[in-house]
C-alpha cells in the first residue's frame, strides 16, 4: 500500500535537491510571453486529459484539515482560480486520493494525509490586537506569540474587533473550525458589554425581539443584568451569530454607548478565570472532547494502558532501555571531579 504521506514528503524533498517530477515542469525557451501562452494551452488540455476523480475526499476538505485555511476560505481560493491538482486547475467538487500534488499559487501545499494531532488553544484578546495576519496599519496579532506548529497553521475561530477583548479559540483542524463559525451549528456566542447611561425594559425587550440592522435584523437571545454603579451598567448577552461588531450595533442602534466588550464564552468552552491577557491555554481533554461533539465530530484518541497512561510506540515494545538517573546517582560536574592518577 502507497503511504502517500512519504510520497508527499519526497517531493518537497525533490524540489528541494533540485530534482523536480518531469510531469511538473515547465519548459519554454520563447521567454515570457511563451511561458505564458503554453502555460495556458498545457491548462486547457490539462482540463480536457484529466477527469475529476470519482473517488477520494473533497479537495476543500484535505485543504482545511491540513490547517492551511478553513474550509470556507478554501472553496473561496478554489472558485477565484488559485488552486491546481497537478497541472489541472481545480475546481469546486474535486476530489483528491492522496496521489496529487496540490498547489496555491503555484507553490506546493504540504497535505497531511494522516490528521496531524488536533489541538485547540484557549487565548485571551488584549484590546490593540488584531485576528488577521498580516495588516500593515495593525501590526500586533493574536498569531504574533502562539506556539509553533511542524504540519499546518493555526486557525482563529471568529474574530474580535480591535477594540474587543476576551475569548478566541484557534485551532489547527480546519474542519472543526468551519463547524464552530458555520451558521448552521448555531453556536453561542457569550459577551460581557459594560454600557454608559440607564437601559429601560423596553430597550431590553426590543433587543431581545430584534433590531434593525444595515445587514438585516439581528437580536439576542438572553440578556442578563450583571451588576454596576453609577452610569455604567454591565449586562451578559448571548447570540447565535457572528456578524461584524454586531454587538456594539445593536446597543448603538437603541442610541446606548458601550464602553467596554468582552467574549467570555464560545460555544461550551469559557475563558478560564484568572487567565491574564494576551495568554493562552491549550484545551483539556475532557473540553476538547465536549467542544468536538457540541458539532458533530470525534476526535483521535490516543491509545493508553490499562492504567489510563497514554501509549507510545516506545512503551509497547516494553521499557525504555535508556538508563534512569536519580538525583543522589548524578555524575559529577566536570569542575568538581577528581583528577584521575597517572
Amino acid at each position: 500500500m502507497t503511504n502517500y504521506y512519504q510520497t508527499s514528503k519526497k517531493r518537497q524533498n525533490d524540489r528541494k535537491s533540485g530534482h523536480s517530477d518531469k510531469r511538473f515542469e515547465k519548459q519554454s525557451d520563447n521567454g515570457p510571453a511563451g511561458e505564458a501562452s503554453i502555460e495556458h494551452e498545457q491548462r486547457s488540455s490539462d482540463i480536457d486529459d484529466l477527469p475529476v476523480k470519482p473517488g477520494g475526499e473533497k479537495l476543500q476538505k484535505v485543504i482545511a484539515r491540513s490547517g492551511h485555511t478553513s474550509r470556507r476560505e478554501a472553496e473561496r481560493l478554489i472558485a477565484q482560480n488559485r488552486v491546481k491538482i497537478g497541472k489541472r486547475l481545480a475546481q469546486l467538487g474535486d476530489r483528491v486520493d492522496g496521489s496529487e500534488a496540490i498547489y496555491l499559487d503555484d507553490q506546493e501545499l504540504f497535505i497531511a494525509w494522516e490528521k496531524p494531532k488536533q489541538r485547540v488553544l484557549v487565548y485571551h484578546k488584549p484590546a490593540g490586537e488584531i485576528c488577521s495576519r498580516n495588516d500593515p496599519e495593525h501590526p500586533n496579532t493574536i498569531f504574533d506569540d502562539l506556539p509553533n506548529l511542524k504540519v499546518g497553521r493555526w486557525i482563529s475561530v471568529g474574530r474580535l474587533d480591535i477594540n474587543t477583548t476576551g475569548l478566541i479559540l484557534l485551532t489547527n483542524d480546519g474542519e472543526l473550525a468551519n463547524l464552530l463559525m458555520h451558521p448552521s451549528s448555531e453556536i453561542e456566542r457569550e459577551y460581557a458589554v459594560r454600557v454608559l447611561g440607564e437601559v429601560t425594559d423596553d430597550d431590553i425587550e426590543q433587543l431581545k425581539s430584534g433590531v434593525a440592522l444595515d445587514d438585516g435584523i439581528a437580536h439576542f437571545d438572553r440578556i442578563t443584568y450583571a451588576g454596576g454603579q453609577g452610569a455604567n451598567h454591565w449586562y451578559h448577552v448571548t447570540l447565535k451569530e457572528g456578524r461584524n461588531r454586531e454587538v456594539r450595533r445593536m446597543w448603538e442602534s437603541l442610541g446606548i454607548t458601550v464602553s467596554r466588550l468582552s467574549r467570555i464564552r464560545y460555544g461550551v468552552v469559557e475563558l478560564p478565570r484568572g487567565q491574564k491577557a494576551g495568554r493562552w491555554e491549550d484545551l483539556d481533554d475532557k473540553s476538547m472532547v465536549e467542544l468536538y461533539a457540541s458539532v458533530g465530530l470525534k476526535i483521535n484518541k490516543p491509545k493508553t494502558d490499562h492504567r489510563g497512561r497514554i501509549i507510545t510506540p516506545q512503551s509497547q515494545h516494553g521499557k525504555s532501555k535508556k538508563r534512569l538517573v536519580m538525583p543522589d546517582n548524578r555524575r559529577k560536574s566536570q569542575k568538581n571531579r577528581k583528577p584521575k592518577r597517572r
